[in-house]
């Protein structure tokens, strides 16, 4: 059983840490969550934390005001240490100071050949505990470094008929896409790229699709099911 140490950066519960709990985990303003938060924006029975396949996986229990993940509204999420839970008018950051600086550590080391993003690099020995707790939201570069260089991976043990769903939906998106920056015109001299309305409103199209795709897969169970 997965052990995960939460701690609630703002809010009124700010400065709590609930370390080390077990999965899964519930936050909630309820009696019977793990993680109960005195946030009135925050439903009774809010989000859930589980591990499957040695992953922790975050699931919005149909809440009213929605979760967010790395200032992303999310449904169905992995979480990973650094990642931080907005739920109501609180926040809350995945694992210890040392779980983070380790996989930025990971991180750096992993793309220490190449910058395809341009991203700064971050030295994680020079970022202090301290240092992370009190610049953790005011950095760009941190969040970008979490969120860039660490892409999602696919997902492993699919049953056959899943591995087939899943190639078909992501060839759709591919030839789309590519279909899309095939018509885009380059301007070289001004360094630009432009799409007429029509490629616009595909792009739009494309999203629109996306966050369908997202619904679907993320529609949370009832909260009695925990």
């Amino acid at each position: 059983m997965a052990r995960v140490t939460l701690r609630v950066l703002d809010g009124a519960d700010r400065g709590r840490v609930f370390d080390a709990l077990g999965t899964p985990i519930t936050i909630g303003r309820e009696e019977g969550n793990s993680i109960q938060l005195n946030d009135e924006r925050v439903s009774r029975f809010h989000v859930k934390i589980q591990e499957d396949n040695n992953q922790l996986v975050l699931t919005d229990l149909d809440s009213t005001n929605g979760t967010k993940v790395n200032g992303e509204d999310v449904q169905l999420r992995i979480l990973r240490f650094g990642d931080m839970v907005h739920v109501g008018r609180s926040i809350l950051v995945v694992g210890t100071r040392d779980q983070i600086a380790t996989r930025l550590a990971q991180l750096q080391k992993e793309k220490a050949s190449s910058n395809p993003t341009g991203i700064k690099r971050v030295n994680p020995e020079k970022i202090s505990s301290l240092d992370l707790e009190l610049h953790w939201r005011d950095s760009d570069e941190l969040q970008e470094a979490m969120f860039y260089l660490d892409p999602p991976r696919v997902p492993e043990d699919l049953r056959p008929g899943q591995a087939a769903q899943l190639a078909e939906v992501i060839e759709y998106l591919h030839i789309r896409l590519r279909r899309l920056l095939s018509s885009v015109r380059a301007d070289e001299k001004a360094e630009k790229v432009s799409l007429d309305c029509l490629q616009w409103q595909e792009l739009l199209d494309l999203q629109s699709r996306l966050a369908e795709y997202l619904k679907i897969i993320g529609e949370p169970g009832p909260a009695d099911e925990l």
